[in-house]
């Protein structure tokens, strides 16, 4: 429920505060005084197209803000903490900037929110039914949505499961017309995969293969060299024939290093740990020279095995040239290929499965067609009798609604499982699309003996302005939104029927929160809260406000809707009059429940 809306510098209406509560809200005023930029007001909270042309002139920017209880809309507080929002004292406070520039920004809970944010929250919270709404609703697609809105989880659920059939059946058709039509494609596909993968497998590459045989191509290309610096590097560490008389080698200066200090261990024991590691370098040196002799003897110059060793490089840069930068990329290529080869050599197999997957699912996609149009016909007989009962209390007693649920049918294809065939439905064959197979029309007999028409041929203005009241009342009594805004949806309607229209918006307040945009003071009357849009003008810029009536304020503003003479004697009586039939009418529906 709306506790309270705040506008600011939106239309004519300069800053304005509107507290709500339950029940019926009317609001009126004079032509012109801004009624509408309360429902405009609520169209931008619940994410409407952001207008600057409503910023008031001379205003950088409009504001609306609207406090919305939490307590009775389910996920609500949920949905506002996890945009970043904050709830307190079970109620939330949701947004809009409009910049006169054309830019908008939304706020849930204080949060900053993109508007579709805004809109995912708001949307559940308020149905806003409007003169707009007349129009949508002749077109054949509006009528049909309404029909399934009023049908309930049933039908929702089963359509849910029909237009989840039918996008699985649309992409199999799909798959299947591109395996078909592609066949001679994957064919060279195919032939290109094979002579890549059998080259593959022919030079067998293995994991960090080319690191290795890079090493060794370097060193059997080096043999040579390598052997002659190791043997001098030997005879650097211990020369097998030292020159007369003097020390060559790395051993013969360590050991002599060592015999000087031994020389003098006895006058000082620091000489002595230093011969001692001297000691430890001449034992690392003769390992060290015997690795190295080793090393050399090893290295041998094997042109066999370096030609062996090139070709085998040369093979697998064939590779990488072709499939990838490096072995491993190679081998990644050869697993995909593998499995893509796979797939389509299986092109016959594939073609089959999917024929048999298609058949399958065409003949679900029939079974919960079939299941839709029971539900709607259903659904159609009980919405057009709650209509026409509307109808009734809406002062047109012979008027009779009726809901006609029909397909098209078609011959029979040449070939029914043909892509886009129709659909084959208890035996006719049907066009279908994803809302099923059916084609819903709203029609109307206004009068006793006369025959159905289209709502747009059969009614006049004021008649097709009862039938969508009617309707839309009809479905708001199964909707699970808190609350209703009715923008002028009266229009076109007068005399006893503004009585009635007014009785049954003030029942429908009885179960939810209900906000009536009005011109009508028959309608008026019925209100739990009259609020009237007030305008004044300084010369140069109009501004309106809003303000709720005492008693006898409604009956000065309802003679003024009535007579167009604010404080006419005879206007205020039968305004005074239509109150207490008003109130007398809401004691009995009160008494009622």
């Amino acid at each position: 429920m709306i506790e309270e809306i705040r506008i600011s510098a939106l239309g004519v209406i300069d800053s304005s505060t509107l507290e709500l509560g339950p029940g019926l809200t009317v609001v009126t005023g004079e032509t012109g005084a801004g009624k509408t930029m309360v429902v405009t007001a609520l169209g931008l909270l619940l994410g409407g197209r952001a207008d600057s042309g409503a910023v008031r002139t001379g205003s950088k920017h409009a504001r609306v803000e609207g406090v919305f209880a939490t307590h009775g809309v389910p996920h609500l507080a949920a949905a506002v903490e996890e945009s970043g929002g904050i709830v307190e004292d079970d109620a939330v406070v949701l947004a809009r900037n409009v910049a006169a520039g054309g830019r908008s920004r939304a706020f849930v809970g204080g949060a900053g929110v993109p508007v579709a944010t805004l809109t995912a929250i708001a949307e559940p919270l308020v149905a806003v039914h409007g003169q707009s709404d007349q129009h949508r609703l002749l077109q054949a697609r509006a009528q049909r949505d309404a029909l399934d809105r009023f049908a309930g989880s049933d039908l929702a659920t089963t359509a849910h499961d029909y237009s989840a059939t039918y996008e699985e059946l649309r992409r199999v058709e799909s798959e299947l017309d591109e395996v078909r039509t592609s066949a001679r494609e994957r064919a060279r596909e195919a032939d290109l995969l094979r002579f890549g993968l059998d080259e593959v497998e022919q030079v067998a590459p293995q994991p960090g293969e080319d690191d290795e045989l890079a090493a060794e191509e370097s060193r059997l290309g080096h043999a040579d060299t390598l052997r002659t610096a190791a043997e001098q590097a030997r005879e650097a560490l211990s020369s097998d024939q030292p020159a007369h008389g003097a020390v060559t080698d790395a051993l013969g200066a360590v050991a002599g290093a060592r015999a000087l200090l031994d020389g003098v261990r006895d006058h000082d024991a620091a000489a002595g740990e230093l011969a001692d590691r001297l000691a430890e370098v001449g034992y690392l040196l003769t390992d060290l020279a015997a690795d190295v002799a080793s090393y050399a003897s090893g290295v041998e110059t094997d042109p066999t095995r370096l030609a062996a060793v090139s070709a085998r490089r040369a093979a697998l840069a064939g590779l990488t040239r072709k499939y990838g930068d490096t072995l491993d990329e190679v081998l990644t290529w050869a697993e995909h290929g593998a499995a893509r080869l796979l797939e389509l050599d299986g092109t016959d197999e594939r073609i089959v499965t999917l024929t048999d997957t298609r058949a399958r699912l065409r003949e679900e996609l029939a079974a919960s067609a079939s299941r839709l149009t029971q539900l709607r016909e259903a659904a159609a007989e009980r919405l057009a009798e709650q209509v026409t009962e509307e109808l009734a209390l809406l002062a047109m007693p012979h008027a009779r609604l009726s809901i006609a649920v029909s397909q098209h049918p078609v011959d029979e294809p040449a070939d029914p499982g043909a892509s886009g065939a129709p659909l084959d439905v208890g035996g006719r064959w049907l066009r279908f699309a994803r809302s099923g197979v059916d084609e819903v029309e709203l029609l109307l007999a206004a009068n006793t003996g006369s025959e159905p028409r289209p709502l747009g041929k059969g009614a006049s203005g004021g008649e097709l302005s009862r039938v969508m009241l009617a309707l839309e009342v009809s479905l708001a009594a199964t909707s699970t939104v808190p609350t209703f805004v009715f923008d002028e949806v009266d229009a076109g309607v007068g005399g006893a029927a503004a009585v009635e229209v007014g009785r049954r918006l003030a029942q429908l307040a009885r179960s939810a929160q209900v906000l009536v945009v009005t011109h009508l003071p028959q309608v008026a009357a019925y209100a739990d809260r009259h609020v009237v849009v007030t305008k004044a003008s300084d010369g140069s810029i109009t501004s309106s406000g809003l303000s709720v009536l005492d008693d006898d304020a409604r009956e000065h503003e309802l003679s003024r809707m009535m007579a167009g003479l604010a404080g006419s004697d005879t206007a205020v009586a039968h305004a005074r009059e239509l109150l207490e039939v008003a109130r007398a009418a809401r004691g009995r529906l009160a008494g009622s429940g």
